[in-house]
């Protein structure tokens, strides 16, 4: 009889144990439903200028999260025909997908046109931390970033950051 007793009782336990986990999984749901209660459709979407580690031209829309900050965001960028990042690298995984336009992306510490890959509508491209890579619009091009921040970006070249080029026309 002890044994069945204990055996209930253990079953109570984590049965217990089970529906508290369960509860709190409820709980973090129904809290990150509360942070983002509804889908954005492309129409609703904020455009405003692109990051400052970006040269000049571009735009962009928050979609998730806080590049400024650690975790886990994504953003839309539209790029204009003919727009350029020269080499450059990020400390974090890097995860590219073309919404529309074309996305001529290279890998390696010097831009060379003849070995750009060409991304259409759909494409899709991770960039490794600390891979050295471009990228190059062809036709207006809207893509979706996502990644851990904080969002940095780091020039092969110093020379091509756009920051630096502020700050030294500024004086």
């Amino acid at each position: 009889m002890v044994r069945k007793e204990a055996t209930a009782l253990l079953a109570c336990v984590c049965l217990a144990g089970g529906l508290a986990v369960h509860s709190a999984m409820g709980q973090e749901a129904k809290s990150a439903q509360a942070a983002h209660p509804a889908p954005i459709s492309a129409d609703q979407l904020k455009w405003g200028p692109g990051p400052p580690g970006l040269p000049p031209g571009s735009q962009a829309a928050i979609l998730d999260g806080d590049p400024g900050k650690p975790g886990m965001f994504a953003i839309r960028a539209k790029f204009p025909d003919g727009y350029q990042v020269p080499p450059h690298w990020h400390p974090t995984d890097e995860h590219v997908t073309v919404i529309s336009g074309t996305l001529l992306v290279g890998m390696g510490p010097k831009l060379d046109e003849a070995s750009l890959r060409s991304l259409g509508t759909g494409g899709y491209v991770k960039m490794p931390a600390k891979m050295h890579h471009t990228a190059k619009a062809k036709g207006e091009t809207i893509v979706q970033i996502q990644a851990m921040g904080p969002f940095q970006i780091t020039y092969v070249n110093p020379a091509d950051d756009p920051r630096k080029k502020s700050s030294t026309t500024s004086k």
